[in-house]
């Protein structure tokens, strides 16, 4: 298990990392390419990055003298995976809950007024 792992969720609970990891959803990017769009330093987007990157979030390529980050799929499955449990779980909660309410009589109760008038 790698000391440096970083939960993805937690990872993207920075809003500053989502906007980088929206980013390279887009396309894959240098970090002068992203500090360039973001209202945020170079070093600030490489930390970011790092924290990313030990999420298995992003993945880094070389090219020529630069590093370009893009999504990693595997860590992009990883969190669908997770969203579908949670909704799949959400789900059953709510089947369960509603099988444990019992049958209604769906008519409106009686007005009032419409009885008195009647007799």
């Amino acid at each position: 298990m790698d000391t440096n792992a970083v939960d993805p969720w937690t990872a993207l609970g920075d809003p500053s990392r989502r906007r980088i990891f929206q980013r390279l959803t887009e396309r894959p990017s240098s970090v002068s390419e992203l500090a360039a769009e973001l209202p945020i330093s170079r070093p600030a987007v490489s930390q970011h990055l790092r924290v990313l990157r030990q999420a298995a979030l992003v993945e880094a390529r070389t090219a020529g003298t630069r590093h370009i980050y893009e999504v990693d799929a595997a860590g992009l499955r990883a969190l669908q995976a997770d969203l579908d449990r949670f909704w799949g779980q959400a789900l059953s909660n709510l089947k369960a809950l509603a099988e444990q309410q019992p049958a209604t009589n769906h008519h409106p109760p009686a007005n009032h007024h419409e009885k008195e008038q009647t007799r």
